[in-house]
């Protein structure tokens, strides 16, 4: 009896038993459909989001490189400028330089000629000394005329001129074949400047102008004005050999000899070298038998 109740009671129990398996089991399939579709969109999220950073990092990296190239380029200007700004400091202070030895060199133009004129006012003021008169001389008696060559070329006056402007007077006249009024105006400015940076280049034209008119004994005293006077100037190494020249022309072929050794001992890497040693070689074949 017993029996059959728990089988009557099994029968009845277990569609119901069944039953609940089934709908657990449909809750956890959907439980993992809906699990399945919340992991899809948040797949889908996250890629969403990825394609955003991804955007997001490459518009960074754009800007940077626009700042980047644009740091660049504002650098390359800035050191453009600095470049420009210091080459016209350059040029400011070599414009500079200039005006300070042209100031300089007025300057000494001005004390030049104050001193000119002083010594020309102290000349024209300065009346001649009378000679005393001797009571027991005879009285004077009037020599006959003598005829009288003709008169010396005046001296040019210096009065007003700058020391360029009658250095380049006197060199026009030697380059114009006027060797005498050349010789005149390189003396005056001898005289009026004897201080100044052309002073041997004046005595070299004197020497030059003298060469030229065949005076070559004066030539000689005036290039060795140059080596004596002027011992550390680029007119000397010429001088020696234009000295040379001029002595040989004088038949002084062991005197021009030395002179130009001088010049190839002393200068041996001046133009006036390499000329001199051509003339050594021509006086060494004339006194080969």
């Amino acid at each position: 009896m017993s029996f059959a109740l728990v089988a009557v009671l099994a029968g009845l129990l277990w569609p119901a038993a069944a039953g609940a398996q089934n709908r657990e089991h449909q809750q956890m399939t959907a439980d993992v459909r809906m699990l399945q579709e919340q992991a899809q969109q948040l797949a889908l999220t996250i890629a969403a989001l990825s394609q955003t950073l991804t955007r997001a990092l490459e518009g960074l990296n754009a800007r940077l490189d626009a700042t980047n190239e644009a740091a660049r380029k504002s650098f390359a200007d800035q050191k453009l400028q600095v470049d420009n700004l210091a080459n016209d400091v350059r040029v400011i202070r070599e414009r500079s330089d200039d005006t300070n030895v042209r100031i300089t060199s007025l300057r000494q133009e001005l004390e030049a000629l104050r001193s000119t004129v002083q010594a020309l006012q102290q000349i024209a003021l300065a009346p001649p000394a009378p000679a005393p008169a001797d009571p027991n001389a005879p009285a004077p008696v009037t020599p006959l005329p003598v005829p009288q060559g003709p008169p010396p070329a005046p001296l040019p006056s210096t009065a007003g001129l700058s020391p360029e402007k009658l250095f380049e007077t006197a060199r026009a006249d030697y380059f114009a074949g006027r060797y005498q009024s050349a010789i005149l105006g390189f003396e005056a400015y001898l005289r009026a400047f004897p201080r100044f940076e052309q002073a041997d280049d004046a005595y070299f034209y004197i020497g030059e102008s003298h060469s030229l008119l065949n005076q070559f004994a004066d030539a000689i005293a005036a290039y060795n004005q140059v080596i004596q006077t002027y011992p550390g100037t680029n007119s000397v190494p010429d001088a020696y050999y234009k000295r040379g020249l001029a002595e040989e022309r004088l038949g002084q072929a062991d005197a021009a000899r030395a002179s130009y050794e001088a010049v190839t001992t002393s200068f041996p890497d001046s133009a006036a070298a390499g000329l001199a040693k051509q003339s050594l070689d021509r006086l060494a074949r004339a006194q080969q038998p």
